[in-house]
């Protein structure tokens, strides 16, 4: 009888060694491991067994092979079995876990809710699947844009954490529904949790490594909200804590030991993805602050990094950090002077949402905002302005859309001939009252835009007042190349304006800080000005050093802008609609002229 009973585990054990030989294999052979897991059903297996093959070949199905359909079978039979089997918790979960992602894949995200929810309920004695189901779900929403139902599913999560006693897992639920609330722009909400989740993270005793990358979480999550409030300075000290915290982690070894509570079994990111996200936050700061050559560095430092992990991990997190990162070294080339860098980044950018409809759709609106901008470099405004037009058509964020509607005016403003709807534009972005955001340093942005106007309009006295108020916000921000537009531009009021003193005090620290930073525009304005003014004051020496420094300056500007227009990435300015061009043709030659600054 015994012999009997142990017949079926013999035989089934047998056929699963060979199953996950196979599986297992350099090259998986995926076709000779699917034979020996159906050979199962020959022997006619008690429901377990039954329920457990399914489910195993409906995971290899989806995770090695093109035959959805196939794989969607087997689950359904998975989910379906192990239902009327009494604690079969794992198999059961799994397979509704694994089956909602296909559903997902196969765009029937109707059928996975109800899935997935189904699955939540009767799940509440499992606290390790009642708490992944619950993320689940939460994603699924996020990724359909219902956020406000993913926020509600989180909170669940977290309050269902606290009844089991996880800490830990209640402060992932929270920080992921901060993120979520960042994301809405909810910043009532967003202050009272983030203190709360503050306070569960530092009180929270356990892994040192689960303890950190909570930190880290957290502070990301601070640091981004900085960052989108324009507030560079501020941000620093949380900056700090947040590079000292993944140094700590660096040198943490993973410990084996398992959480006592299954609630705990949970881990936000790996930390080598944390690193790239520390890194990629570090270039945000240093973006806005104006550090150029400081976020290139930290820019190829995590793009090096981006490289190694891409070989081994195929996670689609890497290409989101892989595309934001190269958004903002585009945006420091072309400040720098490398147009024909920046557009040959652009096209790689493209590429990658070639790979990815998913990335393209969040990232659509950027990538004709970069165009936009690059567009302006080499002084095609016409497309600039298509660029801009489009990427507003495709955005629902609110500081993007301020951001492309600021660079927008500033085309308008340099045609001269769009006044009705320069004012149109300008009403919508009026630093003085109801600023659509909250971000400091869009609203500096939007003084500077008025300014500029107000002095192609030759109103010098309300171009000083928004020049100055400029100045005063980006002083008590650290905006550096704010700073420095602002005062190149009061210099040259005050040269117009023929009190040669006063310019020469703005046009000397424009200079320095353009330097520092290093933005070629504006120092090629300020060099053709202190050119003027040294003349204007009989100092010959300075003005031929100043005119041989504009000299370079216009040189180097040129040759770039001729290399730029010569690619056969720059016919990318005439793409407007659908997604991304596959093959860019060559052009003959440059076709666009030098952008003048004025």
């Amino acid at each position: 009888m015994a012999s009997n009973v142990e017949a079926p585990e013999r035989w089934y054990l047998a056929l699963l060694g060979f199953a996950e030989h196979f599986r297992t294999s350099s090259p998986p052979k995926i076709r000779l491991c699917v034979h020996c897991l159906q050979a199962v059903f020959q022997f006619k297996p008690p429901q377990r067994i039954e329920a457990r093959t399914h489910l195993q070949l409906g995971s290899v199905l989806y995770h090695h092979t093109k035959n959805s359909e196939l794989a969607r079978s087997h689950l359904e039979k998975a989910w379906y079995i192990s239902q009327q089997v009494p604690q079969f918790e794992d198999v059961k979960f799994e397979a509704a876990s694994i089956l909602s992602e296909l559903f997902c894949q196969q765009n029937l995200v109707d059928s996975a809710k109800p899935l997935l929810r189904k699955a939540i309920q009767i799940s509440q004695q499992t606290p390790y699947w009642h708490c992944r189901l619950l993320f689940q779900l939460a994603q699924l929403h996020t990724l359909e844009k219902d956020l406000v139902s993913a926020c509600d599913l989180l909170g669940v999560g977290a309050e269902y954490a606290r009844v089991v006693g996880s800490e830990y897992t209640r402060a992932l639920f929270l920080l992921s529904k901060g993120m979520l609330l960042l994301m809405e722009r909810k910043l009532g909400e967003v202050h009272p949790l983030l203190t709360l989740c503050g306070t569960i993270v530092e009180n929270w005793q356990g892994n040192p490594i689960q303890k950190e990358s909570l930190r880290v979480f957290f502070l990301v999550l601070q640091v981004t909200h900085y960052l989108d409030a324009g507030q560079v300075k501020s941000v620093k000290p949380c900056l700090k804590q947040l590079q000292q915290c993944i140094q700590t982690i660096s040198t943490l070894h993973d410990d084996e030991i398992l959480p006592s509570n299954p609630a705990d079994l949970f881990h936000w990111l790996p930390k080598e993805h944390m690193c790239v996200l520390v890194y990629l936050v570090t270039v945000m700061h240093s973006m806005q602050a104006g550090y150029l050559e400081k976020a290139q560095k930290y820019t190829d430092k995590a793009l090096m990094q981006l490289e190694k992990l891409k070989m081994l991990d195929c996670s689609p997190i890497l290409s989101t950090f892989q595309v934001i990162l190269l958004e903002h070294i585009i945006m420091c080339r072309l400040v720098t002077g490398h147009k024909a860098t920046a557009l040959q980044e652009i096209s790689q950018v493209c590429q990658l949402c070639q790979q990815s409809p998913r990335l393209f759709t969040n990232h659509a609106a950027q990538l004709h905002t970069l165009l936009g901008l690059y567009c302006i470099s080499v002084n095609c405004m016409d497309n600039a302005e298509a660029q801009f037009t489009t990427a507003l058509r495709l955005t629902t964020h609110q500081e993007l859309w301020t951001y492309i509607v600021t660079n927008l005016a500033s085309v308008y403003i340099r045609e001269g001939n769009r006044h009705q709807e320069l004012y149109s534009l300008l009403e919508r972005i009026n630093p003085d009252h109801n600023f659509p955001v909250s971000s400091h340093c869009l609203r500096a942005a939007a003084f500077y835009i008025r300014g500029l106007l107000s002095f192609f309009q030759g109103r010098y006295n309300e171009a000083k007042r928004f020049l100055r108020e400029t100045l005063k916000m980006s002083n008590a921000e650290d905006l550096n190349r704010l700073t420095a537009c602002s005062l190149v531009l009061l210099g040259h009021i005050f040269y117009v304006l023929g009190n040669h003193r006063e310019s020469n005090n703005m046009v000397v620290p424009a200079m320095q800080l353009a330097s520092k930073i290093p933005d070629m525009s504006v120092q090629l304005w300020s060099s053709a000005l202190l050119k003027d003014l040294n003349k204007a004051l009989g100092n010959t020496m300075d003005a031929h050093e100043a005119a041989q420094m504009h000299q370079n300056f216009s040189q180097q500007l040129l040759q770039d802008h001729i290399a730029a227009c010569s690619l056969p990435e720059h016919n990318l300015i005439s793409w407007t609609d659908g997604p991304p061009p596959v093959q860019i043709q060559a052009q003959n030659g440059p076709t666009t002229s030098l952008a003048s600054l004025l």
